[in-house]
């Protein structure tokens, strides 16, 4: 095993190299070019291409290609989200299609994505989405998935809806994925349904991501990821959507903002 001071002066070595003379995205040197250049080990080469890994200065596959790190757009979710789009059901379309989660999350205008790709299918709906909505097991419901990539040497970032079918099928405009992201999102399509929504619930949980999750997100070793599971109600009290988002925690800001009613004798 390497001194933990050679691999670690190499990783410093290399960093310095990356900040003068690279951008982020470049091609970053082999193990075998980082031995034959700082006349290393492989041993010490390898743990220091982990190392500069672990720190995000670079990413890449397991024993693959890598590359100078693109640093990721920083993402802010307040759930005062959920407020500003049920203002928005209501508006013009000219007015909807101004406001969208892209803009909103990340202040990226939706044309300035590198990737943006909705999936919309009818499934049988998964057990655990089946229980939250009181869905009998095999029922078929509307999942709609959703990929976006800020650069394309970045992270994407993923969503994953899930509809009863007998909420949506009146519109079948919903199930073509030609008119997605759909101007005022969830909230406009359930109107148009005649579906008011009065609650959402966030649950907020953490785990280490999957080595799919980890390559997807390009999320450096030891970055857990938040899961957020969004259920939303309507006004009869029946679950009308359920959302699964994950973020990664090196990333994401959650912001929940609680408005407290002043007391009568104040």
């Amino acid at each position: 095993m390497p001194s933990p001071t050679k691999y670690l002066d190499l990783a410093e070595t290399l960093t310095r190299r990356i900040n003068t003379s690279l951008k982020p995205g470049d091609p970053f040197l082999t193990v075998r070019e980082i031995i034959e250049q700082y006349d290393v080990g492989k041993n010490a080469a390898s743990r220091a291409v982990q190392v500069l890994k672990e720190r995000g200065v670079i990413a890449g596959r397991p024993n693959g290609k890598t590359w100078v790190r693109v640093p990721p757009k920083q993402t802010k979710r307040s759930n005062e989200r959920y407020w500003e789009e049920k203002e928005l059901v209501r508006q013009p379309e000219e007015v909807r299609r101004r406001n969208g989660s892209a803009e909103r999350d990340q202040g990226v205008p939706l044309q300035d994505l590198a990737e943006d790709v909705a999936r919309h299918e009818v499934v049988v709906c998964p057990d655990d989405i089946a229980s939250v909505m009181g869905l009998a097991p095999g029922t078929s419901v509307l999942r709609r998935t959703r990929v976006r990539r800020v650069d394309q040497n970045t992270g994407a970032g993923s969503s994953a809806s899930y509809v009863p079918l007998d909420i949506v099928e009146r519109d079948p405009s919903v199930f073509d994925e030609a008119n997605d992201p759909w101007p005022g999102g969830m909230q406009h399509q359930l109107y148009t349904v005649g579906i008011e929504l009065t609650k959402i619930i966030d649950y907020v949980t953490a785990s280490m991501p999957t080595e799919d999750e980890a390559e997807q997100q390009d999320l450096p070793p030891g970055v857990p990821l938040f899961h957020i599971r969004k259920i939303s109600y309507a006004t009869t009290g029946r679950v009308a959507e359920v959302t699964d988002i994950p973020l990664p925690a090196d990333r994401s800001t959650l912001i929940y903002v609680t408005e407290l009613p002043k007391w009568s004798d104040s």
